[in-house]
């Protein structure tokens, strides 16, 4: 049995709740809003973001952070990504050396263009820092549906000791020493799922979300390899694993939000339709910087952020993609006859 600290008691904070005491370890949850930890401690139900799904009696809710942090034998960071510096510096001075966190949001952070890893290893240096991701949407985990994830970590017994805390006969763990490539891929993949939302709040087809997600995986994996991580990842769970579940699922907020705009609402209007923190928004500017830094084409990329931040219309967006100059789909050469 591990002591965990969750960092976090949102839809995504609570599934995992759910999967680590199910393993049997104590989970200690915190969050900065007083009334959500009165909801949970008391009615032992996320009403709002996971209702439905029953939480154990042993879970220890609070809003004191140092009671969440010291002591534990790792700590889960699951709060939004738009909140991840904000936290990480709360969570400083609890932080012990070589403490373990595992970060499972997703996001690139505008301005900096930093992954949420590197956010977390600046804020807190003497932390070792791992991530946990993959196609997991949290109302399936909280129901206990089969999913699988990676663990990707800077040494084997690291990636290893998270399999071990996380894995069950519903929950499969995989484990990786790409963390850059898993958190690109996470991130980069909620703007093409805003991408195939508009698609689909336009009425178009399965024709259309099929080229949207083969054509965007290879907008990923082309920066995701410029930077440094690893082709295989984005051929994997955090690549296209993650890239179609997020652009094709009812659950998907990103997918959601892009739906509205495709229908006609506004960014700000599909925001706050949506309830929750839609990070393809806050990732998309980054991922257009960082095309632009490594020189590398990404035309549905630019073009959403042309919707969301020019007021560039869905429908135009679309046609400008599909009246683009000619292309050969890879770079495989005939043979000289």
């Amino acid at each position: 049995m591990k002591k965990i600290g969750m960092i976090g008691a949102g839809s995504w904070g609570t599934a995992l709740s759910v999967v680590l005491t199910n393993n049997g370890h104590e989970v200690t949850v915190w969050s900065a809003l007083e009334d959500e930890i009165e909801m949970l401690s008391k009615k032992r139900e996320h009403e709002s973001k996971l209702p439905g799904v029953k939480l154990s009696d042993t879970i220890c809710y609070t809003t004191n952070l140092q009671q969440a942090i010291q002591g534990q034998d790792m700590i889960i960071l699951a709060v939004p990504s738009p909140f991840t510096r904000t936290t990480a510096k709360k969570m400083a001075p609890y932080v012990e050396e070589g403490q373990l966190i595992v970060n499972v949001a997703k996001g690139i952070e505008e301005g900096t263009m930093m992954t949420l890893t590197q956010i977390i290893e600046q804020e807190i240096p003497q932390a070792e820092v791992a991530v946990l991701s993959g196609p997991s949407h949290a109302e399936e985990v909280g129901r206990e549906l089969p999913t699988t994830v990676v663990a990707g970590a800077k040494t084997k017994s690291q990636a290893e000791m998270i399999q071990n805390v996380f894995m069950n006969e519903v929950f499969r763990v995989y484990t990786s020493p790409d963390i850059l490539g898993i958190e690109l891929g996470a991130a980069l993949k909620n703007v093409l799922a805003l991408a195939a939302g508009m698609a689909d709040g336009l009425g178009y087809g399965d024709n259309t979300k099929a080229a949207l997600i083969t054509r965007g995986i290879q907008e990923i994996a082309r920066l995701g390899v410029a930077m440094g991580g690893k082709y295989e990842t984005f051929n994997g769970l955090t690549g296209i694993g993650d890239l179609i579940v997020t652009c094709a699922s009812r659950h998907s907020r990103n997918r959601k939000a892009g739906m509205l705009i495709g229908q006609g609402y506004s960014m700000e209007q599909a925001m706050e339709e949506v309830k929750m923190v839609v990070e393809g928004v806050y990732s998309a500017k980054a991922a257009r910087e960082l095309s632009e830094k490594y020189q590398i084409e990404m035309p549905i990329t630019k073009l959403v952020n042309r919707v969301l931040f020019e007021n560039l219309p869905a429908k135009d967006a679309v046609n400008e993609l599909m009246l683009r100059d000619k292309k050969t789909e890879s770079d495989l050469a005939w043979e000289e006859s």
